[in-house]
């Protein structure tokens, strides 16, 4: 069973650049396929990106050209680089894994997360 960790979160101006990790313990991470999930304030929680353990990520549009999601599985850890932010990329940032077949467009099929980092960008 992993357990993740996330951090990185903060605030800045749009425009700006944020860097998420998430650090993961426990076995065989590179078997899941992870991802980058957020929630702003009452909205629900939506997928920004996945990545499976060959490095084949996937982008939801709002992410695409701006976000890079990226993995390191000798380090068991996972990475969300945010460029060009925008007030709508505001709120709590999660990471999770799930089974390699899934992507960030099923986040029902992911059954571990972190407790979730803060992002907040200003106008």
């Amino acid at each position: 069973q992993l357990r993740l960790v996330e951090s990185g979160g903060g605030s800045v101006q749009a425009g700006g650049s944020l860097r998420l990790s998430c650090a993961a313990s426990g076995d065989l991470f590179s078997s899941y396929t992870v991802g980058w999930f957020r929630q702003a304030a009452g909205k629900e929680r939506e997928g920004v990106a996945s990545i499976d353990g060959d490095s084949n990520a996937d982008y939801a549009d709002s992410a695409k050209g701006r976000f890079v999601i990226s993995r390191d599985n000798a380090k068991n850890a996972l990475y969300l680089q945010m460029n060009s932010l925008k007030p709508e990329d505001t709120g709590m940032y999660f990471c999770a894994a799930g089974p390699f077949y899934t992507s960030y467009s099923a986040p029902s099929d992911f059954n571990t997360w972190g407790q979730g980092t803060q992002v907040t960008v200003s106008s």
